[in-house]
């Protein structure tokens, strides 16, 4: 008998052992997709039932469009609502990239935060609370239609991820 034989046959077992082992493990894990309870559906159902907040401003009402896009499906606010969520956005410009010698920022960043509370119509239990931030970045250019131009842009970007970031957290919330 050979040393290799002699080595084979002292693993096997442990070979064994360990796949029988990593079967059972990869038996216990479940994966499955966010937004899809099985056949009922019931997180599709409950982010389309949510009633938001009317807005102040433009970057406000950007949020809050892509919100309701997002929980809706694209068809809108629901007519009996089952959840309202009050949400109070704020935004902010700031130069990153100054200039001294010609005193004007080359290039920038905006700022769109949001607290936000979900909460049901029926009890007015707090379902999900919570605060998030976007960041867009944005390039300054010299003309000042441009500029402005470029501004609103990075606010809408920044509006519509941050939509999708509260969406996301609503939907886990409902999901639960």
């Amino acid at each position: 008998m050979s040393l290799s034989d002699e080595s084979g046959y002292r693993f096997r077992p442990l070979g064994v052992l360990a796949g029988a082992l990593l079967l059972t493990v990869l038996a216990g894990c479940q994966v499955r997709p966010l937004y899809s309870d099985g056949p009922t559906g019931a997180t599709a159902t409950s982010l389309a039932s949510i009633e938001i907040s009317e807005a102040d401003d433009r970057v406000e009402q950007e949020v809050r469009n892509a919100l309701i896009f997002l929980t809706s499906g694209g068809k809108g606010e629901p007519v009996n609502p089952q959840y309202h969520l009050a949400l109070n956005v704020s935004y902010r410009t700031m130069g990153v990239l100054y200039d001294q010698a010609r005193d004007r920022a080359g290039a920038g960043r905006i700022v769109v935060k949001a607290d936000y509370n979900l909460t049901r119509t029926a009890t007015g239990e707090t379902v999900k609370s919570g605060y998030r931030s976007a960041v867009a970045l944005v390039d300054f250019p010299e003309q000042e239609f441009a500029k402005i131009r470029a501004a609103r842009d990075g606010e809408n970007r920044a509006a519509r991820e941050l939509a999708e970031l509260i969406s996301a957290d609503i939907a886990a919330a409902l999901g639960r």
